[in-house]
């Protein structure tokens, strides 16, 4: 029950852990005669509220805050330690007006999602040096696929897998999504934390990734699923969790609040959990992405080697389509997410601003 003046929580962690977080005014009972004296007839001594502790490393938060500020579309960065699955930043930047940007946000992941798409290609058979088709542009049922204006003329033709995530090859995931049903996909994706929504002590949701061809919308959009569109959605929260799960090597459930009781430590295993070689034939996948590819700029950061990979994924539907930018990460003990809503591509808007937190966070 509230009452007039009460402070309430109005959104968010607030609102959930009100009670908590609000605590007990006092309540002071009194007569007063007629001559205004006054005598206490009942009193309690108001209750503090509980401090509700989180994961959230304030350096880094006040980092992440900082890199997105010039940021005008709505924009977030994630980042968890994949080790504890602890959340060290979780940021919106200026341009979300206030919305949760970073665990509510309902996004086409784009070229990031091919780390799923490869771990379902792995499941299937192929491996890092496996040779895919990668042309200019392809055509499923009447639906044209392409490359990024700038991609590499060297990449076309016929290339390994390695190469095709490195460089982000869209026909050569198209061409070969006959080696995976949709429901590879979606079990790719589970495994590493991508599309299982469950109770994490905060609003957050998981991603979206269709079950069967029927619900990705037919061919065309199992076609798109591998390349992170249709379909297919996630938030920034849960790009950075398949970034920690492959650093770590098993499915992490980020962490925000480490003294309220969640399921993120009773989750049924995912139908095939991911094993450590194939957590490790994709950290192979997304270092060439740094060493050679489209995320080259961040090789010179020192320390640990840093994984990576860029997407870009069209929305709207009046040409010239818009597109939301993308970038994931691993850097030592990191996993970052980096999300535009609007951007010209994953490494030429969200890749600055990922190189500029990785360096601040030393």
């Amino acid at each position: 029950m509230y009452s007039a003046g009460d402070e309430a929580g109005l959104s968010g962690l607030e609102q959930r852990y009100d009670e908590q977080l609000r605590g007990t005014p006092g309540v002071t009972v009194a007569a007063v005669d007629g001559s205004g004296r006054s005598r206490t007839l009942f009193h309690t001594k108001p209750v503090v509220g509980k401090p509700l502790r989180t994961t959230l490393d304030k350096p880094l938060q006040s980092l992440a805050e900082q890199t997105l500020s010039g940021t005008g579309p709505a924009s977030s960065l994630v980042a968890i330690r994949p080790s504890t699955g602890a959340l060290l930043a979780v940021a919106n930047g200026p341009g979300s007006n206030g919305y949760p940007t970073a665990t509510l946000g309902r996004y086409a992941p784009g070229s990031t999602f091919k780390v799923v798409s490869s771990l379902a290609l792995l499941r299937a058979g192929l491996g890092p040096g496996s040779t895919m088709s990668c042309p200019p542009t392809t055509v499923v049922d009447g639906k044209r696929f392409k490359n990024y204006s700038d991609y590499p003329p060297s990449g076309i033709g016929r290339i390994p897998l390695s190469t095709a995530v490195a460089n982000s090859c869209n026909t050569a995931f198209v061409n070969a999504r006959d080696e995976v049903s949709q429901a590879d996909i979606a079990d790719a994706a589970a495994a590493l934390g991508l599309g299982v929504d469950h109770d994490t002590g905060f609003p957050s949701f998981f991603g979206s990734v269709p079950a069967s061809q029927s619900e990705a919308g037919g061919a065309t959009g199992h076609a798109a699923s591998m390349i992170g569109q249709g379909r297919v959605v996630a938030s920034p929260v849960a790009m950075a969790a398949v970034s920690a799960s492959v650093r770590a090597g098993h499915r992490v459930v980020p962490s925000l609040l480490p003294q309220v009781k969640t399921d993120g430590g009773h989750l049924k295993e995912p139908p095939q959990a991911l094993t450590g070689h194939e957590a490790a034939q994709l950290r192979q996948l997304m270092r060439g992405v740094v060493t050679r590819g489209s995320g080259v700029f961040l090789a010179s950061l020192p320390g640990a080697p840093v994984l990576a990979k860029t997407g870009t994924a069209e929305f709207g539907d009046t040409p010239p389509l818009k597109t939301h930018a993308w970038m994931i990460a691993v850097h030592g003990d990191l996993a970052v997410a980096v999300f535009v809503d609007v951007g010209q591509s994953g490494s030429g808007t969200a890749g600055p601003i990922l190189e500029r937190f990785l360096r601040g966070a030393g």
